[in-house]
């Protein structure tokens, strides 16, 4: 059986740099959606792109918000998983369309990295975010795009360092921000 060929978008991020090495590391011809300014404006992420295209990945331009690049760049593989950010994820309609419109593509694994949306009663601000992953869930069952959800709860290493304080990268020294009523039981592992 051949490899599947994988489109990885978001691969510069903080998810999106394991998957698209695990798919070179297990041998997938491997294709990652990178926006033209991301080589130019960001060293680290260019040196990135360029270890991973020295790995033998294949890098494509485009953008979410450009649809024939993100057409082109879906009529070359067969599984396209999408590791956008928090900020990013209801731009994922756009990929839905360009997966409906080529209409070869076998899975799609939208961006989906913390809490099943549909099985959680979250409070602000996590809620709202949330409902955005809802939205993008109902959207691909609409179009009835094969897909595989992936709700692996949080990353400790994403939130401990912050105290899941949102927003930020070290512990807060001045304050900490309680969410809901304060009562929510917590567990880091």
């Amino acid at each position: 059986m051949g490899s599947s060929r994988v489109l990885v978008i978001g691969a510069t991020g903080y998810i999106g740099r394991h998957v698209a090495k695990a798919s070179l590391d297990l041998g997938h011809p491997t294709f990652l959606l990178a926006r033209e300014s991301t080589a130019s404006s960001n060293s680290e992420k260019a040196q990135l792109l360029e270890s991973f295209k020295a790995s033998g990945a294949n890098i494509v331009h485009g953008s979410l918000e450009d649809h024939a690049s993100l057409v082109e760049a879906v009529k070359k593989v067969d599984v396209v998983i999408s590791t956008v950010g928090s900020l990013q994820i209801e731009t994922q309609v756009n990929i839905i369309k360009a997966i409906k419109e080529v209409g070869t593509v076998k899975r799609f694994f939208p961006s989906e990295f913390g809490n099943d949306v549909d099985n959680v009663h979250a409070v602000e601000p996590a809620k709202s975010v949330f409902e955005v992953k809802a939205k993008v869930r109902r959207a691909i069952e609409a179009e009835g795009i094969p897909y595989t959800y992936v709700s692996s709860n949080c990353f400790a290493g994403y939130f401990l360092r912050s105290l899941a304080q949102a927003g930020l990268t070290a512990p807060p020294r001045d304050k900490v921000v309680i969410l809901g009523d304060g009562n929510a039981k917590v567990v880091y592992m």
